[in-house]
């Protein structure tokens, strides 16, 4: 009944949503970098106030380094849905943002100090990133189960052509630990994010 549903929907020109949440789990001595590389666009998504284009050039930076640091991943995990009323896709992303954002220490909190604070911090050995980003019409490399290599490079790829192919509605990033100093231990990963399945 559904797939005829989604055929006549599609049949009468309705627009397709999709909402998908991806979870990348990096571990080693040399990942700090990344940590880096996401504050510096959360801060920029900050000054944009929003502006969609801005936030997706970070989104690009953000999958590129992900897909330079491959060598450090250790599990992923992914999850989402489509919808044919923007109304229910909205909502579906707002519950996964909120969901993110409870995670272990995933709330960024950015501050004058952080610019000027010395980088002697104990370096973490695990960060979690988390991309929920909502788009228009059809994308099958990210429609699947991403816990595969090759799968999960295909997804980021795909999410760096929606951005340039404007076909992005809503995009937020999160990631675990937040910021330089804080730590994730593999207890806390493994009582926080459930949904990583080994690489």
């Amino acid at each position: 009944m559904s797939a005829w549903r989604d055929r006549l929907n599609k049949f009468t020109g309705k627009t397709r949503f999709v909402v998908c949440r991806i979870f990348v789990h990096l571990a080693g001595d040399d990942i700090a970098p990344l940590l880096g590389v996401l504050n510096r666009a959360a801060r920029n998504a900050i000054d944009a106030e929003g502006d969609l284009e801005a936030i997706g050039e970070g989104l690009v930076q953000i999958c590129q380094n992900l897909l330079q640091m491959s060598l450090y991943w250790q599990s992923a995990g992914n999850e989402g849905d489509f919808f044919w009323q923007e109304g229910e896709a909205g909502d579906y992303f707002t519950e996964l943002f909120t969901d993110s954002a409870q995670r272990y220490l995933s709330e960024v909190t950015l501050s004058e100090e952080d610019e000027n604070s010395p980088l002697s911090f104990p370096v973490t050995r695990n960060l979690v990133v988390m991309i929920t980003v909502a788009f228009t019409g059809e994308e099958p490399d990210l429609e699947t189960n991403l816990a595969d290599r090759e799968a999960l490079e295909y997804g980021l790829k795909a999410l760096i052509n929606l951005h340039y192919q404007n076909r992005l509605e809503a995009i937020q990033i999160h990631y675990s630990p937040a910021q330089f100093g804080d730590e994730l231990t593999n207890d806390q990963l493994l009582l926080n994010f459930s949904e990583l399945i080994p690489l």
